[in-house]
């Protein structure tokens, strides 16, 4: 069964958000206990699409399954137009739905647009209202959030988008409250998120809020991708990869931190790890992730915790321990904080037989 935001405090993460704006909790829901529903996503499809901004939502998606090895969702791909569908990639493609298909989802996808100074037709504007009227969360990855800027839908609201094509959209839409620099934005009934792999990390997040971090955690592995990027982390990194020894040595120490959350550990120490000077690595880590040694162990702390919350009968006390908080008091704060609400009833909420 499902319950609504307005009387559970878990539902949402506003991350990326500051604590002025307000998040909007109208159609947001969280597994309460029993047999799991599948939650009906709708992911829109137009022509010139990027294929890979398709694949996204489709494989994060796809892969979420519940403890019993069923899907947890139910993926519905969307045409703006019946016919096929051409990619900027040299091929077309065809779905099997068209607009209409979305009056019966929980969750619509703009995965992306094919041109910032193209408005939304008045049928996909009037679907994704609808969609909204009724309850269903709208998601714009990357582009996808000028769709929603257009409709109307994102006025006074935080936003995110593609760096890129930041300049525009603020020119464009000056009543919304625009971050150029977070992954992604929850703002409750909508969510925004930054260019091309930061929808990545919002697919992922919307998949630990609805289904817990195991469950993320297992999608992640799956794709290969990094388990949980907060929304707050800077979207535009200068140098995100690098391929040398050192590099190799750095994702050690990380590897060795997220190894050995329980122990105290300092910025010297995994800087030691990694064979560099404490400035050196604090500066190498701020290039490579986009935010801060401090900020990131905290995030560590708190999914593992909430693994264990998931997964195992410890004490409160014993899960802050393991997972290398100061105190039980100190991991309920940042919970608290971060989660919008306390680790006894998260697992209440999350440690059922649908999850």
């Amino acid at each position: 069964m499902w319950s609504n935001f307005a009387a559970l405090p878990i539902a949402a993460i506003a991350i990326g958000v500051t604590k002025n704006d307000t998040i909007r909790p109208n159609c947001i829901e969280v597994y309460t206990g029993g047999v799991m529903a599948v939650i009906k996503v709708g992911v829109v499809v137009f022509h010139d699409i990027i294929p890979f901004h398709l694949s996204v939502p489709c494989a994060v998606f796809e892969h979420a399954l519940d403890a019993q090895g069923r899907p947890a969702y139910q993926l519905m791909v969307c045409a703006t137009e019946p016919g096929p569908l051409r990619t900027n990639a040299g091929f077309s493609i065809i779905a099997e739905r068209t607009l209409s298909a979305l009056e019966q989802v929980d969750m619509v996808i703009i995965p992306s647009w094919n041109d910032p100074a193209l408005m939304p037709s008045a049928e996909l504007v009037a679907a994704l209202h609808r969609a909204h009227a009724r309850g269903a969360r709208l998601v714009g990855l990357c582009m996808g959030a000028f769709v929603l800027a257009a409709s109307g839908l994102l006025d006074g609201r935080p936003a995110t988008t593609h760096w890129n094509w930041m300049s525009a959209f603020l020119q464009r839409y000056p009543s919304i409250s625009v971050d150029h620099n977070v992954l992604y934005i929850d703002d409750g009934d909508i969510i925004t998120s930054a260019g091309t792999a930061a929808s990545i990390d919002c697919c992922l997040h919307l998949v630990r809020q609805q289904c817990g971090a195991e469950v993320a955690n297992t999608v992640a592995r799956q794709l290969v991708v990094p388990p949980h990027r907060q929304g707050g982390q800077a979207q535009f990194i200068e140098q995100p990869v690098y391929n040398t020894a050192g590099g190799d040595r750095f994702m050690q120490a990380l590897s060795w931190a997220t190894e050995n959350l329980q122990q105290p550990l300092t910025v010297g120490l995994i800087a030691d790890k990694a064979l560099m000077s404490r400035r050196s690595f604090t500066r190498h880590f701020q290039q490579t992730t986009g935010t801060t040694v401090t900020h990131w162990l905290l995030n560590q702390r708190l999914a593992m915790a909430q693994r264990f919350l998931e997964k195992t009968d410890q004490p409160v006390e014993q899960v802050a321990q393991a997972a290398g908080f100061s105190s039980a008091l100190s991991m309920r704060r940042h919970f608290q904080q971060q989660f919008s609400t306390t680790p006894s009833l998260y697992r209440r909420e999350f440690r059922t037989a649908g999850r």
